[in-house]
């Protein structure tokens, strides 16, 4: 967490560890898994339950995050290695996370890039996911995407 391409979108490591930690010790129900490609760990990517991010805490620094259906749930990912970066790994972890989530009953998932990342950006909706319009220009430094959900479809 402490590499440039992470500090760029990430917050301080030591801070950012203090979350996984919380999530770890059931303080934060958020769910944080390091991901592999041919057995070699590759990056980190998380889910979040925006009911449960609901709090005052969450919403004093994202206030939008009460404009979002609180059935949903929001993914977030960083690829480990800076050189494996703009190959087509982002894309397909997400939507190979997104057939996991869509398994496991989620319907409706979004991610939330910082609009100044355009190679997130560009990487999520390769993986299905779009910009949420209602709320374009109401998110601060958030860009709020959504998984478009097709049935049977993925």
């Amino acid at each position: 967490m402490a590499r440039p391409h992470w500090r760029e979108w990430w917050g301080d490591p030591e801070t950012e560890l203090g979350y996984i930690r919380d999530m770890i010790e059931g303080r934060d129900t958020t769910q944080p898994f390091i991901f592999e490609i041919d057995g070699r760990e590759t990056g980190y990517i998380q889910v979040w339950f925006v009911k449960d991010q609901q709090g005052p805490e969450v919403v004093s620094e994202y206030p939008w995050v009460v404009l979002l259906p609180l059935d949903a749930v929001g993914v977030d990912l960083s690829i480990a290695d800076g050189d494996s970066l703009s190959r087509g790994l982002g894309t397909k972890v997400l939507q190979a996370f997104v057939r996991k989530l869509q398994q496991d009953g989620h319907k409706r998932i979004l991610i939330d890039p910082d609009p100044a990342n355009l190679r997130a950006v560009k990487a999520y909706r390769k993986a299905g996911f779009r910009e949420m319009d209602d709320l374009l220009g109401r998110t601060g430094d958030s860009l709020l995407m959504e998984h478009k959900v097709t049935e049977g479809v993925s």
